[in-house]
């Protein structure tokens, strides 16, 4: 299929737009294979440049009076939250216009994303599909070795083994190809006998044809004391194949695991191999904790006798059945966001009815558990829910967000969203295919908006603790916006697997890469920001959250002034900066001419 194909007018003289801050601007519209642009062709007038995959509802109005001569509204509701209207004055362009859009915003087929033929105008510092490749992310997150990133202090010191080179797949690159510290490629490869002794964990490639498991990667980190084949088991007794994996070792040695359910067979009601994972995880602790974040008699859980040392605990995050269940919370908040014409009353109801404020909390709720478990009690934690691709992610990336501050910083939460959203298989391209404008009887089963509900928490801990992140709240601004639609091949396809089909890695360029060129990542940092080591407890009292203005009414609330707040808040930082550098320099130089003084005086009293 060729783009032009679908596109019937690709340019039209005349189009007047209205964007969601009421001007209204007169010009040429030009539509591309990807995007659509308008222009005044004046010095200094508003421009659009808008992608075809930010589109996520298109509806027509002819206009009345001349419905078979005259042209008609198209009104474009976005996926970054905007809607925008074009206005066409004669029916043909109207219609042909209208169904290009609609064509051009559905394309099925993930290699005619524009990913796949964007090419960026600058060099490329670093190449964001290997900074956080598994083997050196686990190594530093369960090692606190540093690599390419600032070492945390909560992170216990522990070995990994590696296969030998004979039994690696050709496929896998070794991950110290580029060269890292001694000490870092020790523990990888475990070339001293000392490391191999003491190793816990090893690097697993059963999953390197993706047959045990769709959805994880080919490099897994699992317990040494395990083999493939008892892995192998465990997938079949899970949904999805999803078994217990490692997701976080707190500094105490307390284990953070994820998974999918058990499933529901008849006849089938233990795994001993399932079991002989989570018992090595337990260790010498007397019990560990099974959280259920699905929710009761939603979900399947592990059977009480066989399970003994471990407690179930159910923190459902909601009364969710489904993804789509959180995309409908989503989009009832969004349309209450947009209805500036209610009292205060009822939208304050329609917040409430909206539920999304519930999920939140209940996230949050889950999270704060969790971290509890594994800070205070010292014991491992498994959390499940469902097939284990969303409230799951949700609550193990919250939990180290909270006990780890190399997560509050700018590549900590990269690494973080890299290792437990894109290589732990969330759907990014199911869940983000529709959005909230989409009629619920149009979307598929497989929307979703739980990235969207987890960046809300960020932004929630954010505001309790404004100085113990690195970065902005821009930041998740753009995370949001580029999961749904992106120039990078980041959050493309649902799976490690299908960007493994797709050569996604070699042939479009990281949303990572982009971020941290030094000028991007100027404008992303927290001014505010001092390194806070500890662990951050937030309250989750329905009292203490926030609603995310900035981001869900941003084009229903001139958000200028807040923009002009934080370049001001920019200023007095930088002042202060300053003034202490010239402080300390004048201390210094104050030092000296007392010790030179004091050495006068000397002088002057031995003569």
């Amino acid at each position: 299929m060729e783009f032009a194909d679908l596109i019937k007018t690709p340019k039209l003289d005349g189009v007047y737009l209205q964007n969601p801050i009421g001007t209204t601007v007169e010009g040429t519209l030009c539509i591309t294979g990807h995007h659509l642009l308008l222009s005044s062709r004046q010095e200094n007038s508003q421009e659009l440049w808008l992608l075809h995959k930010n589109i996520d509802c298109v509806e027509k109005k002819p206009t009345a009076q001349h419905i078979v001569t005259g042209g008609g509204i198209i009104t474009l509701k976005c996926k970054d939250l905007r809607i925008i209207t074009l206005e066409i004055k004669h029916a043909k362009e109207f219609l042909n216009v209208a169904n290009s859009l609609e064509a051009l915003s559905a394309l099925q087929n993930s290699e005619l994303e524009y990913p796949f033929f964007y090419r960026p105008m600058y060099s490329i510092l670093e190449d964001g599909y290997t900074m956080f490749r598994p083997e050196l992310e686990f190594a530093q997150l369960i090692s606190g070795l540093s690599m390419g990133g600032a070492s945390s202090p909560n992170v216990a010191n522990i070995t990994i083994c590696t296969p030998s080179t004979s039994s690696m797949s050709n496929s896998i690159p070794h991950p110290l190809q580029n060269g890292f510290a001694l000490d870092a490629a020790a523990a990888l490869t475990g070339s001293t006998s000392s490391l191999a002794a003491s190793c816990e964990w090893r690097i697993s490639h059963v999953n390197k044809d993706f047959g045990v498991c769709a959805t994880y990667g080919a490099t897994l980190i699992v317990p040494k004391a395990i083999s493939d084949e008892q892995l192998a088991l465990s997938a079949a007794f899970r949904d999805g194949g999803r078994f217990p994996l490692l997701s976080y070792r707190h500094e105490n040695g307390a284990t953070l695991m994820r998974s999918a359910q058990p499933l529901s067979i008849q006849g089938i009601k233990r795994c001993r191999a399932d079991e002989a994972i989570l018992n090595v995880v337990l260790g010498r602790s007397k019990k560990g904790f099974i959280v259920d974040t699905w929710g009761k008699g939603k979900s399947h859980t592990e059977s009480d006798p066989h399970y003994s040392q471990w407690k179930k605990v159910n923190r459902a995050i909601g009364n969710v059945t489904s993804p789509a269940s959180i995309l409908d919370s989503f989009a009832k908040l969004i349309e209450a966001c947009n209805d500036v014409g209610c009292s205060t009353d009822k939208w304050l109801t329609r917040l409430e009815n909206s539920g999304w404020l519930s999920l939140v909390l209940n996230s949050l709720n889950a999270s704060c558990v969790v971290a509890q478990c594994l800070d205070q009690e010292g014991s491992p934690v498994l959390v499940h829910g469902a097939k284990g691709l969303d409230s799951t992610l949700i609550v193990t990336s919250l939990v180290q967000i909270i006990l780890n501050p190399d997560c509050r910083t700018v590549r900590g939460l990269q690494a973080l969203i890299e290792r437990e959203w894109i290589q732990a298989g969330h759907p990014f391209g199911s869940r983000h295919r529709y959005s909230c404008y989409t009629p619920h009887q149009m979307r598929n089963k497989n929307s979703g908006a739980t990235f969207v509900l987890f960046l809300d928490c960020i932004y929630q801990l954010f505001t309790q603790f404004p100085c113990s992140f690195e970065f902005s709240t821009q930041l998740l601004i753009l995370l949001f916006e580029h999961s749904y639609f992106s120039q990078y091949g980041t959050f493309l396809c649902d799976s490690e697997r299908e960007r493994h089909e797709l050569q996604v890695h070699t042939r479009t360029t990281s949303l990572w890469s982009y971020l941290n060129r030094p000028d991007v990542l100027q404008t992303l940092l927290n001014p505010l920001y001092e390194p806070n080591a500890n662990v951050i407890w937030p309250s989750v009292a329905p009292i203490s959250l926030e609603l995310w203005s900035e981001l869900y009414l941003r084009w229903v609330i001139d958000q200028r002034n807040s923009s002009i707040a934080m370049t001001q808040i920019q200023d007095l930082v930088t002042k202060q900066k300053e003034l202490r550098t010239q402080a300390l320099k004048l201390r210094k130089q104050a030092l000296e001419l007392s010790q030179e003084t004091t050495a006068l005086m000397g002088e002057l009293d031995n003569a």
